[in-house]
C-alpha cells in the first residue's frame, strides 16, 4: 500500500536550495549597490573611472545571477562546493571592482568580510577556510597589484566630504545590514534542516521500537498457539459431554468460549502471516464499500454490546487492497471508543477528491491535553495501567506508512474523534486485471 507514497525531500537539500536562493537575493542587492556607487562616484565625486570595465563586471554578475535563478527552478539539491563557487564568484567580481576603482585605497574593499561571514555560516569548516583564504589572497593581490583607475586620499580629517569617510560609513552600512538582514535567514534555514535531521531520527527510533514490538508480537503469537489449540480441544470435547449438552446456557457459554478462543487464533494467525509473508501475498483485492463494511460486521460480531453507528457517505465505489495492518489499527481504534463510551460510538466514512476519510468519535471523557500535545509518541495514556498507549502510536505508524495523517480532537458537545485520511492512490492495487474478492 505504499507504492503511492511522496518523496520526503531532505532537510539538506531544501536547506541549500533556500540558502542559494537567498544568495541570489543578496547578489541582485550587490549589483544594485555597485550601479549607484559608480554613479555617486562620477556625478558626485568626479572620479575618473573605468565606465566601461567596470559596466561589464556588473553585467557578467546579472548574467551569472540569471542564471542561478534558473537553476533554482530545476529543483535539484545544492550541495556545498556549489554554494562556495557561488559565493567565489561573488568575490572574484567585488575585487575586479575594487581594482577598477582604487585598489587597497577603495573602502569598500571591507565587503570581503561579509563574504566571510556568508561562508562561516554556509559553508563547513574546511570550505569556510578556503574562502577566508580566497578572500584574503585577493586582499593581497590587491595591495601588491598596480591597480587600475583611481587611488582615493586617505583623507580621515575631511569628514563626510571626504570619498574615503564616506565609502567606509557606506562599507559599514551595508556589512551591517546585510548581517543583520541574511545572516538570520540563513541560520533558519540551518535550524529548520536540523530540525527536519532530528525529526528523522526520531522516526527512526520510533521505526525500531515498532520492530522490537514487532518481534515481540510473533515470538508471543508462537508461544500461545499452543495452549488456545489445547483450549480449543478441551471445549470441543466438553460441548458434547452430557451435562453441557443438556444445558442449553451452559452451552451457549462454551460455544461463545469457543468463538473467542477462536477470534484469538485468528489474530495471531494475522501477526504470523505478516511477519512472515511477502506484501503480495498478505495482501486481498477488494473495494472500498466491501472493506469498510466488512470491517464494521467483523468488529460488531467480535462485540455484540456495542452501539455502532455506522454512515457511510460514499457515493462511488473503487478497487483497493485491503491489508490486515490496516483492518487491525481501525479495530484498535474503535476498541479504545468503546472502552471510553460503553453508551455509543460512531464511524463516519467518507471519499472525495482521491482522500478516504475516516472519522470515529465516541462520548466518553475526550483527550487529556498531554495526549493532544504528544500525538504519536508511545505510551502515553492517561488510563494508569503499565504498557497502555500504544493504541493511537501504532495507529499513527501505520497511517504515516500509508502516506495519511491521523489527527485526534475533543468535540465540542464531548467526546473525542480520530479522524484518519488516507490516500485513495496509496490504496490502489498495482495490478488492475486480478479479479476482486
Amino acid at each position: 500500500m505504499t507504492q503511492g507514497r511522496p518523496v520526503v525531500p531532505d532537510g539538506s537539500s531544501v536547506a541549500g536550495r533556500q540558502n542559494l536562493r537567498l544568495l541570489v537575493q543578496l547578489r541582485w542587492i550587490a549589483v544594485l549597490g555597485q550601479v549607484l556607487a559608480i554613479i555617486v562616484a562620477v556625478d558626485g565625486f568626479s572620479l575618473a573611472l573605468p565606465l566601461f570595465d567596470m559596466a561589464l563586471v556588473v553585467a557578467l554578475l546579472i548574467v551569472y545571477n540569471c542564471f542561478s535563478q534558473l537553476r533554482l527552478k530545476w529543483h535539484l539539491a545544492v550541495s556545498q562546493i556549489e554554494l562556495f563557487l557561488a559565493l567565489l564568484v561573488d568575490v572574484m567580481a567585488l575585487t575586479a571592482q575594487l581594482y577598477l576603482s582604487g585598489g587597497a585605497t577603495n573602502p569598500f574593499i571591507f565587503l570581503y568580510l561579509l563574504q566571510v561571514a556568508l561562508a562561516a555560516v554556509l559553508l563547513r569548516r574546511r570550505t569556510t577556510w578556503m574562502m577566508a583564504g580566497a578572500t584574503s589572497a585577493a586582499f593581497a593581490g590587491l595591495v601588491l597589484t598596480r591597480h587600475h583607475g583611481y587611488t582615493l586620499p586617505l583623507d580621515l580629517g575631511g569628514g563626510l566630504d571626504s570619498p574615503f569617510v564616506l565609502g567606509m560609513l557606506v562599507c559599514f552600512a551595508l556589512n551591517a545590514t546585510l548581517l543583520a538582514a541574511f545572516i538570520t535567514r540563513m541560520t533558519h534555514n540551518v535550524r529548520m534542516r536540523d530540525a527536519h535531521l532530528a525529526a528523522l531520527r526520531q522516526r527512526a527510533a520510533e521505526e525500531e521500537h515498532i520492530v522490537h514490538m514487532g518481534l515481540l508480537a510473533s515470538g508471543a503469537a508462537h508461544e500461545l498457539g499452543t495452549p488456545l489449540a489445547t483450549l480449543d480441544v478441551i471445549l470441543g470435547d466438553w460441548v458434547r459431554t452430557p451435562a453441557v449438552a443438556g444445558d442449553p446456557e451452559l452451552r451457549q457459554d462454551v460455544r461463545d468460549m469457543q468463538a473467542q478462543v477462536q477470534r484469538c487464533k485468528t489474530i495471531l494467525n494475522s501477526i504470523l502471516l505478516s511477519a512472515g509473508e511477502v506484501r503480495s501475498e498478505s495482501l486481498t483485492r477488494t473495494t472500498v464499500l466491501a472493506f469498510l463494511d466488512g470491517l464494521v460486521d467483523q468488529w460488531r460480531q467480535a462485540h455484540p454490546a456495542s452501539r455502532l453507528q455506522y454512515d457511510r457517505c460514499i457515493e462511488t465505489d473503487a478497487v483497493v487492497i485491503a491489508d490486515q495492518g490496516l483492518r487491525q489499527m481501525v479495530f484498535n481504534v474503535l476498541d479504545n471508543a468503546l472502552e471510553a463510551s460503553p453508551a455509543r460510538q460512531r464511524l463516519t466514512a467518507t471519499l472525495a477528491n482521491g482522500w478516504l476519510m475516516i472519522e470515529i468519535c465516541d462520548q466518553g471523557p475526550g483527550f487529556a491535553p498531554e495526549v493532544l500535545r504528544e500525538l504519536g509518541k508511545p505510551y502515553r495514556s492517561t488510563k494508569g495501567q503499565p504498557g497502555r498507549g500504544l493504541g493511537l502510536f501504532l495507529a499513527h505508524q501505520v497511517v504515516r506508512s500509508l502516506s495519511g495523517s491521523l489527527s485526534v480532537n475533543n468535540a465540542p458537545e464531548g467526546g473525542a474523534c480520530v479522524t484518519i485520511r488516507l490516500p485513495l492512490s496509496a490504496l490502489t492495487p498495482e495490478d488492475d486485471d486480478e479479479p476482486v474478492e
